[in-house]
């Protein structure tokens, strides 16, 4: 059999195996939203909880909190007026929509969806979202799930240049034209989990990750599709260990015999919970292409399955040309439920470079920082979060544009890339179950004329740079963007975070070559399971 077929098939595999079986997710959805509050119990000074790496696993939650509870705070009581059947009152308002157990076995279904309806100037938008997931366990130790969407859409102007300029919906895959102005396009995400013992959990599946106790991510994020994983975590003592294996689709080459390029990932992030407030963990990453220069298949690079933090000795001592990234990721809780937070990416290093201060183009090195608090001004349930990010350019880039730190047309970490400053503030209340969100982002970023190359596109070989010293954020064309998103929702059930929003969008980008407004309006029945970054 050829290699190239191998992914396929155990991909579908994946996805296949899934679907016979489920009870509760094993791994909390990574929408931001949906786990608020319970973040808030577990930004606390009374636990050793590893915050940054997400989906959150819910096991370790229920150990660290009462989760029943706190799901249920959202639940709606029946009226003892009303003469509704107290189990399909719950269907409708708290629970899964089907639920199957039996001895050794349990599956859980729910519909998924988003229709919606907008206006963006003189185009009338829309999105026709269908879907399921189904949930489940076998025996003790093997949990499953997988999730299936279909979509058509049209999108605002400024989405629909992007999606027509990058071949994708950000985080949600490749796109065909659907009757010229509209898109069709579809995600499967599927896992297989086993936890064999108090300390280890392995999961294979076809999803996304995120690193970070942050709104954005340097080191790894969930903006990009889903890709093929494996992933072992380890917890000891205060020690939280994850590895994680990627393999990453490149559509921008495709390969003779072997379809769209492949490249893989190996990851480690060693979190430390110091104390109850202080979290200090590490990263590293490694990418590889799996066809070598010569044009020989290379496949996955066993050398890189050490499980040991660190891999940039090992590169080193193998004589490897493969990209690596060292990072860094901070956390302090203050209060009852309030955290400063931050990260620190090095892509490359030259300490002599950086003391001069010359904007030497190897100099990559990006950070955040930022704060959130549960109960802002005393208030119960009024979330804020203010962020900082800033990554020079050229960073995650590499001198081949396959081995860059990107996937599917979308970079691994920040939706802009590299070659920008960010701020991003979030204002967030829920009073039963209404809430409602505001979000502002102010960023300023460069982009390349015509035939040019200053560092912002992680797509472009970094032999291509403009100029070797002298380079700043901003270089290039100068964009200034500033973006707004109000919203206001109704959860009707908590358990698949099924919702009735209507919301606003101000978007205003200005540079020296030209100008954009966007005003978008629009109202969606939807369920909000994943994070789907608009905001660039």
């Amino acid at each position: 059999m050829k290699r190239k077929y191998l992914s396929p098939i155990i991909f579908f595999l994946v996805v296949i195996v899934s679907i016979p079986a489920f009870s509760q997710e094993e791994y909390l959805p990574l929408n931001q939203s949906y786990s608020l509050n319970l973040e808030k119990a577990l930004y606390s000074p009374k636990l050793y909880f590893h915050t940054s790496i997400r989906p959150l696993y819910l096991p370790e939650v229920k150990k660290a909190v009462n989760y029943d509870s706190i799901q249920k705070e959202l639940w709606f009581k029946k009226p003892e007026a009303k003469k509704w059947n107290g189990k399909w009152w719950n269907k409708l308002f708290n629970v899964n929509v089907i639920t199957l157990k039996r001895k050794g076995f349990t599956l859980e279904a729910n519909p998924l969806m988003n229709f919606s309806i907008g206006k963006d100037g003189s185009r009338t938008t829309w999105n026709n979202t269908r879907g399921i997931e189904l949930m489940g366990r076998i025996g003790k130790n093997i949990t499953y799930y997988t999730r299936f969407y279909e979509n058509q859409g049209v999108f605002p102007f400024y989405l629909d240049k992007y999606i027509r300029k990058n071949r994708v919906v950000p985080a949600q895959g490749l796109v065909r034209s659907f009757h010229g102005t509209g898109f069709d396009f579809s995600e499967v995400n599927g896992y297989v989990n086993y936890q064999p013992g108090e300390h280890f959990t392995f999961q294979f599946g076809n999803g996304r990750n995120f690193l970070g106790d942050g709104y954005r991510s340097l080191l790894l994020s969930d903006n990009s599709f889903s890709n093929l994983f494996f992933k072992i975590m380890v917890s000891v003592w205060h020690l939280k260990y994850l590895v994680l294996y990627n393999q990453y689709v490149d559509i921008r080459t495709s390969m003779p015999d072997y379809g769209y390029a492949r490249k893989y990932s190996a990851i480690h992030y060693l979190s430390w919970a110091i104390s109850k407030r202080v979290n200090l963990s590490f990263f590293d990453a490694i990418v590889w292409k799996n066809i070598d220069s010569l044009g020989m298949y290379r496949g996955f690079d066993y050398q890189y399955m050490n499980p040991v933090i660190f891999m940039r000795p090992v590169e080193f001592s193998i004589g490897s040309p493969d990209n690596a990234l060292l990072g860094a990721n901070l956390s302090v809780i203050v209060g009852k439920h309030s955290v400063f937070y931050g990260q620190f990416i090095i892509d490359e290093f030259t300490l002599k470079e950086v003391l001069k201060q010359n904007g030497y183009w190897a100099n990559k090195q990006g950070f955040q920082v930022g704060f959130k608090t549960f109960d802002l001004a005393g208030i119960k349930n009024l979330y804020f979060q203010t962020e900082y990010n800033q990554v020079p350019p050229y960073t995650y880039s590499e001198r081949e544009e396959i081995m860059n730190y990107g996937a599917y047309n979308q970079p691994l970490a920040h939706p802009l890339g590299a070659n920008f400053r960010e701020l991003v503030s979030l204002l967030k209340y829920n009073y039963h179950r209404l809430f409602f969100s505001y979000e502002f982002m102010y960023s300023i970023f460069g982009t390349d004329p015509p035939g040019k190359n200053y560092g912002g596109d992680i797509y472009k070989s970094y032999n291509t740079r403009v100029r070797k010293y002298g380079n700043f954020i901003g270089q290039g064309i100068r964009n200034r963007l500033l973006y707004q998103n109000i919203s206001a929702s109704f959860l009707i059930n908590p358990s698949y975070n099924l919702n009735l929003t209507v919301g606003a969008v101000f978007r205003n980008l200005k540079n020296d070559v030209s100008s954009s407004q966007t005003n978008y309006f629009y109202i969606s029945l939807r369920t909000s399971l994943r994070n789907l970054y608009y905001d660039f």
